[in-house]
């Protein structure tokens, strides 16, 4: 989460770089014994930087990350195309646009705010809530994972996106509508104690994340070319399920945050 590694860079750097260090030397010593196998790393997006104009992140894009995370990610990226190139290791790199769906920590934007909304605490958007994003629904992802594994060609990078380029304002704003139909704001106690009548009354905006990047989209004409993969859900389905995938478990949100997580903001600079 970028926001946890401004609070505390140190994990990420240990995990994100050390740690794939050490994972590739693993497979180094297996790949030696098991010339069938191959593995797969799993990269973001995030370790291009930021778009400008309609363009659209290629595997051949240069690399420019903006926070700690996004270079710990970046770092590892170099780490496995170094091993490939240098010993023969066969890892496959894919790099994906922002995940939502079931079983996501709920700090990140799409739980937060339907937590949030459900209790009618303010949904805070960072800046003027503009920055873009290319959402992928995770079933989609977890499919174009397989895809890659099975058949990707090893030592190569593809690039997984959903298609669905949005603001985080506009993400937020359908998601209240989403919430909508199945908890009316007029019938939500929690709303009707601050007298408001729309989930959307509750947005308000924050000051910006430090390093905050203002778009990333995804071509992934290359996975869909050579591998045959597309994502099987558009932004109002995949938006549709999680919201009742939430809803239906609370119980869960609050049992993964209890004692650990209060919904408050990270990543402040002093």
């Amino acid at each position: 989460h970028v926001d946890r590694s401004i609070d505390d860079s140190a994990p990420f750097m240990q995990s994100n770089i050390m740690g794939v260090y050490t994972l590739l030397e693993l497979s180094r010593r297996h790949f030696q014994s098991r010339p069938d196998y191959r593995a797969l790393h799993i990269s973001t997006d995030e370790v291009y930087g930021s778009l400008e104009g309609k363009a659209r992140f290629t595997e051949d894009s240069p690399y420019r990350p903006n926070s700690p995370y996004a270079a710990s990610k970046a770092a590892a990226d170099h780490l496995v195309r170094a091993w490939v190139a240098t010993y023969g290791v066969p890892f496959i790199i894919t790099n994906c646009s922002n995940n939502y769906g079931p079983y996501q920590y709920p700090e990140k934007l799409l739980p937060l705010m339907l937590l949030n909304a459900m209790e009618a605490r303010d949904l805070p958007l960072y800046g003027d809530g503009r920055q873009t994003r290319d959402w992928l629904y995770v079933e989609d992802h977890c499919e174009a994972l397989m895809t890659v594994l099975r058949k990707g060609e090893p030592g190569a990078r593809y690039n997984i996106g959903g298609g669905n380029e949005a603001s985080n304002l506009d993400i937020v704003r359908r998601l209240c509508r989403e919430l909508e139909k199945h908890r009316p704001a007029q019938s939500n106690p929690a709303m009707q104690s601050r007298g408001l009548r729309r989930y959307e009354e509750l947005i308000t905006f924050v000051a910006d994340r430090p390093g905050h990047d203002r778009r990333y989209a995804i071509n992934a004409d290359k996975l869909r070319r050579e591998l045959g993969w597309r994502p099987r859900h558009n932004m109002a389905q995949g938006l549709a399920r999680a919201v009742e995938w939430y809803l239906n478990n609370a119980e869960w949100c609050h049992a993964v945050t209890a004692g650990r997580y209060e919904r408050q903001r990270l990543g402040i600079v002093s």
